[in-house]
C-alpha cells in the first residue's frame, strides 16, 4: 500500500502567524521574528538618538508609520500649544527624526492623525496575519484584526527600526469564549472589565489570549478593537480575534490595504488563520455573555470591577491577606466605604475617549444618551483619530454633545495618559471611557472609575455613577 502524507498538526492562530514569522526559532530560547509593522509615536526620541549614535539608519522605513499622539495639545493641532515648551520640542523633534528616516509621519496638521491604536486600524495599516509592534502596551488592539501585536521598550524599537527583526520568547495560549448573548446595553467595554474581574489583572501574564464565542462573533471590528485594548490590563502579551467577513469588510478599500488581485490574494490567505478544530491551548477559560451587566470600576486596578448595581465590596470578607490589603489601600485612595452603592458614588468629571473608546461608534453610544439632556458636571470628548472627528461632525454628534454641554476637542490620548495638560485634579473624582485606574493615573491624586462611553455619558447627565439602562429606558 503507498504511504499515506502525515497528518498536519492542528494549530492555533497565534501559532500559524508566529511560526511564519520566525527568522530564527527558539525553544527554550527566544525567537527572532520577523516585524511587518512597526508603529511609533513621540516618544521614540530615544531609539532615534540610539540610532544616530551608532550611525544606523531605519532599514525599512516604508513598514514604518509615525503619529504623534501621547503629548499632543487636544485644544489646538499647532504643537507650540503644547503644555510646556519641552513637550512641543519633543514633538518637534519627532518630526525631525521622521524627516530624517523618510518616515511616513501623520503629523498634527495631517487629515489621518490620531491615536496610534485608533487611527492605524482605519487606515488598514494593521492586516490579518501580521505581527505588529508599536512602543506602548496598547498595541495589543490591532489583535482584533486577526494579527500578533504587542508593545515594546524604546531599545527594542532601536532594533526593529535597524534590522525589521526582534528577538521574542514565545507566550503560552489562552483562549477566552464568551458564549450566549449579551444584553443590547452591555457593551464591549463592559465584557472586557467583566473578563478582567473574573481572571484578575495578572491572570493572563505569559499568554497571547484569543477571544472566542457568540459574543465576540456577534461584536463589530470597532468593538473587537476595544476588547483586544485591554488584553494588557489581564497581564497578556497580546490579544486576538479571528478575521472573519466582518473583517473583510472592514478592511477593503482603506488606504493601506491591497487591492485587485493582493486582495483576493490577501483574502485567501487570511481565511487560513482561524484556529484549527482541535488545536490545543495551554489554558481555557469559558464566560456566559448573558450573565453580564454595564460594569465599573470602584478601586485602584482594572480588576477592581463590579457590575454598577452592585457595592463596594468588603476586604474583611477576602481570605488572601495581600489581596484584602490591596483592597483596603484602594479603597482609602479613592474615598470609599465597604458597602456603598455603586450608584450613589458622585463624580466631579467625565473623560470620554482614549484609544479604547475613541471612535465613532463609541461616540454614536455617548449622543444616544446626550441627546436632549444636560451634563451635571464638565465633560470632554476626545476623539481617537482626525478621521472619527470629522465623521462625528457630519453626523451632527458635535452638536449634541455641545448643546449638552461637553467639550468637544481634538484627537490625542489625552487625559487617559495625562501628559498633555489634560488631567484630573487632586481628589477629583473621574468617570472614564480610558483603560486604566492606577494610583494617579489621570492626574497627582486623581480618582478614577473605568466605564463604556454610555456608562460615561451617563454618569455626565447625573453627576454620579449611573445604570444607563435607566436613562436609555426613560
Amino acid at each position: 500500500m503507498p504511504e499515506t502524507a502525515p497528518l498536519m498538526r492542528a494549530r492555533t492562530m497565534f501559532d500559524k502567524i508566529w511560526d511564519s514569522h520566525e527568522i530564527i526559532a527558539g525553544c527554550e530560547s527566544p525567537s527572532l521574528l520577523y516585524i511587518d509593522r512597526d508603529i511609533i509615536h513621540e516618544g521614540s526620541f530615544h531609539a532615534f538618538a540610539e540610532l544616530r549614535r551608532r550611525g544606523l539608519s531605519v532599514r525599512y522605513p516604508q513598514h514604518v508609520f509615525g503619529m504623534a499622539d501621547h503629548y499632543v495639545p487636544t485644544h489646538s493641532r499647532d504643537a507650540s500649544a503644547a503644555a510646556s515648551p519641552e513637550i512641543a520640542h519633543m514633538i518637534h523633534t519627532f518630526d525631525d527624526n521622521l524627516r530624517w528616516a523618510g518616515i511616513t509621519n501623520f503629523s498634527l496638521a495631517h487629515p489621518r492623525q490620531g491615536i496610534v491604536h485608533v487611527a492605524g486600524p482605519e487606515m488598514g495599516i494593521t492586516l490579518p496575519g501580521q505581527v505588529v509592534v508599536c512602543s506602548d502596551s496598547h498595541t495589543s488592539t490591532h489583535g482584533a484584526l486577526g494579527a500578533i501585536a504587542f508593545g515594546i521598550g524604546q531599545s527594542e524599537n532601536a532594533h526593529v527600526l535597524a534590522t525589521q527583526a526582534l528577538w521574542q520568547r514565545r507566550p503560552k495560549t489562552m483562549r477566552i469564549t464568551i458564549s450566549g448573548k449579551r444584553s443590547p446595553e452591555v457593551s464591549a467595554k463592559d465584557v472586557i472589565l467583566s473578563i478582567i474581574s473574573r481572571i484578575g489583572s495578572s491572570g493572563a501574564t505569559g499568554y497571547a489570549i484569543e477571544y472566542a464565542g457568540t459574543v465576540i462573533d456577534e461584536m463589530s471590528i470597532e468593538e473587537r478593537l476595544t476588547i483586544c485594548n485591554m488584553s494588557i490590563e489581564a497581564g497578556a502579551r497580546c490579544g486576538m480575534v479571528a478575521p472573519d467577513d466582518k473583517t473583510f469588510s472592514y478592511l477593503r478599500a482603506l488606504p493601506y490595504s491591497p487591492v485587485g488581485k493582493d486582495w483576493d490574494t490577501a483574502v485567501a490567505y487570511w481565511k487560513t488563520l482561524p484556529t484549527d478544530e482541535g488545536a490545543g491551548f495551554d489554558h481555557e477559560i469559558e464566560l456566559d455573555g448573558t450573565q453580564m451587566e454595564p460594569t465599573v470600576t470602584w478601586g485602584t486596578s482594572p480588576e477592581d470591577a463590579l457590575p454598577i448595581s452592585g457595592r463596594v465590596p468588603d476586604p474583611g470578607s477576602v481570605k488572601d491577606a495581600a489581596r484584602r490589603a490591596a483592597m483596603e489601600a484602594a479603597q482609602a485612595y479613592m474615598g470609599l466605604r465597604p458597602g456603598q452603592r455603586l450608584d450613589q458614588i458622585r463624580i466631579d468629571q467625565v473623560f470620554i475617549g482614549s484609544c479604547t473608546n475613541g471612535r465613532i461608534e463609541d461616540l454614536r453610544a455617548v449622543a444616544q444618551v446626550m441627546k436632549g439632556r444636560k451634563a451635571a458636571v464638565p465633560a470632554i470628548v476626545v476623539p481617537g483619530s482626525t478621521a472619527v472627528k470629522r465623521a462625528a461632525e457630519a453626523e451632527g454628534l458635535d452638536r449634541i454633545f455641545k448643546d449638552a454641554g461637553l467639550l468637544w476637542l481634538e484627537s490625542g490620548c489625552s487625559m487617559c495618559a495625562a501628559m498633555n495638560g489634560d488631567v484630573v485634579a487632586p481628589g477629583k473624582r473621574c468617570a472614564s471611557t480610558s483603560n486604566r485606574n492606577f494610583v494617579g493615573r489621570q492626574g497627582p491624586g486623581s480618582r478614577t472609575h473605568l466605564m463604556s462611553p454610555a456608562m460615561a455619558a451617563a454618569a455626565a447627565v447625573t453627576g454620579k455613577l449611573t445604570d444607563v439602562r435607566t436613562l436609555l429606558e426613560a
